[in-house]
């Protein structure tokens, strides 16, 4: 079965309306948003579930024409879900009208004090190696800063990091391998 262009547009609109009204300072709108989004996931779970069929129950009807049971639980657990989250934001509306008079949400001070804090150190998370300085990685790559290097000049053709020098003996050697006598 396919569905519906129009439950299909109705699921959408009843989930981008019900994210709006999630987005709002008024806990009544909220409450409106959370309704409309259970709603919509409610008709989302009916159209993924296919067409009707008979009772899904053994023995009374053939199998190939019961409809799916698992979207029918899936229902019954979303309404369960939204009834409850429900109950929760009427009781926090009702509480605020009671305490404030209104039911718009106020901005939390910590939350504030965090922005003007993380505001004022942002300079220290900084990272300088990621501003644009022209150079490709590449060039950076190539040129090596050595410190040790006796020519002065402090940079070290990556070609030659690496090989040893002929007068050095390789590591690991012994002292009789190195020619140092006693």
């Amino acid at each position: 079965m396919t569905p519906s262009l129009i439950l299909v547009l109705a699921i959408g609109v009843l989930f981008a309306t019900g994210v709006y009204l999630l987005l709002e300072r008024s806990l009544t709108r909220v409450l409106i948003g959370f309704i409309l989004i259970g709603n919509g996931a409610n008709l989302m779970f009916l159209v993924a579930g296919g067409r009707a069929g008979g009772a899904p129950l053994t023995g009374t009807t053939p199998p190939d024409q019961m409809s799916d049971p698992l979207v029918q639980a899936m229902v019954l657990t979303a309404i369960v879900i939204t009834l409850g989250l429900t109950a929760f934001v009427l009781a926090m509306a009702y509480r605020s009208w009671q305490l404030h008079g209104h039911d718009e949400v106020q901005d939390d001070l910590e939350d504030r004090r965090v922005a003007r804090h993380a505001a004022r150190n942002a300079p220290a998370f900084e990272d300088s190696d990621t501003e644009e300085s022209g150079e490709t990685l590449d060039d950076e790559a190539s040129q090596v800063f050595d410190e040790t290097d006796g020519d002065g000049d402090g940079e070290t053709d990556v070609r030659d990091v690496g090989r040893p020098e002929k007068d050095v003996p390789p590591a690991g050697s012994t002292s009789a391998e190195r020619g140092e006598g006693r």
